[in-house]
């Protein structure tokens, strides 16, 4: 009896132990950072002058941060866990709310970028114009955003690779949108692929309105058109010469989840930039510094800001960058840029800086 009992114990302590390293194996498989978007080069402007990533908003209100162009049944609303904008209608688009809409406020290099959701078997479009439609004069064509390609003035565009139709029709996703202005050229990419490439717009862009077309759906059904986490910032110098010139390389374009440490894969874009950086210049060390806002606990976020520092340093290592070359740091919310008080403050303060190492 007593071997028994022996053997029964011991089959589950043995289960127990298994268990327990299958538990710790997919615990380090969730906190190993994905490798994505490994072509991906947009890289965000250094200066956010407009934030939504619709805080404080209520639910089945207009969106705080907007005025309305025309349309109906603009509202907040929570999709996929998330905070998001709803255009429950067609033929809606809204401009930033902000203080002078009328003078151009784009400056001669910027960044656009927001994430938009495109349902299975649903026609759903997305319009961008390079102006404030509400209170400017019309300057920069028409760019058509859907499922699968973009295009400028109707035409100028191409499909994202390896998708046979522009309308998404098999399954529902979010797909992240990124436009570059450089003076007289634009870029627009959908996820990690350049799908717009003009070398001179023939226009100056001076506003923003984003929105949806009148036709907009397979039938008349119209569902689940929806954007989030909207950013406008101002671009700057080349990153190497902002670290010839600083020191260090300040990215608020490396963004993780809410409370999180998990990356995003838009951030590939600075951290692609800054191997091939390390991979021309091999004398180039770092010291990977995270930074928070002011949101939340002081303790919370000195922990959160030495995990989103050592994430960026496991990608980079992923990517075979020499262990030697990289170390990691976290200052919470200790080092602010930019006044916790407003979106735009708040998104300049969650940085990730590359500080140069001698």
């Amino acid at each position: 009896m007593k071997k028994v009992l022996f053997l029964v114990l011991l089959f589950a302590s043995i289960s127990f132990i298994d268990a327990q390293i299958r538990d710790d194996l997919k615990s380090d498989l969730q906190e190993k950072p994905d490798l994505v978007w490994a072509k991906f080069d947009f890289v965000p402007g250094d200066k956010v002058f407009f934030e939504d990533s619709h805080e404080n908003e209520e639910n089945g209100e207009f969106p705080a941060r907007w005025d309305l162009v025309r349309g109906g049944g603009i509202e907040n609303a929570v999709f996929d866990n998330q905070k998001v904008i709803y255009f429950r209608s067609g033929d809606a688009l809204i401009v930033p709310y902000l203080k002078n809409p009328k003078a151009d406020y784009l400056p001669d290099v910027f960044t656009l970028e927001f994430d938009a959701w495109f349902e299975a078997k649903e026609y759903c479009y997305y319009s961008v114009k390079l102006f404030d439609e509400k209170n400017q004069t019309a300057s920069c064509n028409l760019i058509s955003i859907q499922a699968n390609a973009v295009y400028y003035k109707g035409s100028g565009g191409s499909t994202y690779p390896g998708e046979k139709y522009d309308d998404n029709l098999q399954k529902s996703y979010w797909r992240h949108v990124s436009l570059a202005f450089n003076t007289r050229a634009l870029k627009i990419y959908l996820d990690d692929t350049r799908l717009v490439n003009i070398p001179n717009l023939g226009c100056n862009p001076t506003g923003v309105t984003i929105g949806v077309p009148s036709f907009n759906s397979a039938g008349t059904k119209g569902i689940n058109r929806f954007i989030k986490n909207i950013r406008i910032a101002e671009g700057g110098v080349k990153l190497y010469d902002r670290l010839l010139q600083d020191g260090k390389i300040i990215a608020s374009g490396i963004r993780f989840d809410v409370n999180k440490a998990t990356l995003r894969p838009e951030s590939m874009g600075v951290i692609n930039t800054i191997y091939q950086m390390m991979n021309e210049h091999p004398e180039l060390k770092f010291s990977i510094e995270g930074h928070t806002d002011s949101d939340g606990d002081d303790s919370f976020n000195q922990k959160l800001s030495e995990q989103r520092a050592e994430t960026v340093v496991n990608v980079l290592l992923q990517m075979g960058v020499d262990r030697s070359r990289l170390t990691s740091k976290g200052w919470g919310e200790s080092k602010p840029v930019s006044d916790n008080s407003t979106p735009e403050g708040k998104a300049d303060n969650r940085r990730v800086e590359f500080v140069l190492m001698k």
